[in-house]
């Protein structure tokens, strides 16, 4: 239900990214190019960060770009380069089910949406002050960088590691 006043621009830009996403969703799958099927990708997770702005969430959004569009979406674009992957597909992947595959989405969709319906109906979910407060960057980076900075640094260090072994297994050709 759209809420006339204030939120109509609110409104609009959450519908604008919602198609926006839905579309390089289906591009993701349709695409026959492997490497256009990233990029589509791309543009599905920058949309997913521009409705965490819409929600006063901005550091999930940065973690979003950061995390998945900066590493993410580069390890898929290295490892199909590195794996020399064909670019397009060989031969004919499509099969005869896509009408049972099409019951079965439309049936989900109603299944998801009788449930959104059903828990939030026409209540209006609004974010106040206090509870942008507890998302907000100054508090979670605080938690992150005091509390949590061992397991951090350890999950880092991982990651470099994965990053090392990575790049001497594609050394090895």
């Amino acid at each position: 239900m759209i809420v006339l006043g204030a939120n109509v621009a609110v409104n609009v830009v959450f519908w604008i990214l919602a198609i926006a996403i839905a579309a390089a969703a289906i591009g993701v799958v349709r695409s026959p190019n492997v490497v256009h099927a990233a990029l589509f990708l791309v543009v599905v997770l920058a949309g997913i960060a521009a409705l965490y702005i819409l929600l006063a969430a901005e550091f999930v959004a940065w973690v979003q770009v950061l995390i998945y569009i900066g590493a993410i979406v580069i390890l898929f674009l290295f490892g199909i380069m590195l794996t020399r992957a064909p670019m397009r597909a060989t031969g004919d992947l499509d099969n005869s089910q896509r009408l049972a595959s099409a019951v079965v989405a439309l049936f989900l969709f109603g299944v998801i949406a009788a449930l959104m319906v059903d828990a939030y109906g026409d209540k209006e979910i609004k974010l106040n002050s206090k509870l942008v407060a507890v998302g907000n960057t100054h508090n979670i980076a605080s938690a992150i960088f005091r509390d949590y900075l061992v397991p951090f640094e350890v999950v880092s260090m991982l990651l470099l590691a994965a990053l090392v072994g990575a790049v001497v297994i594609a050394r090895r050709d």
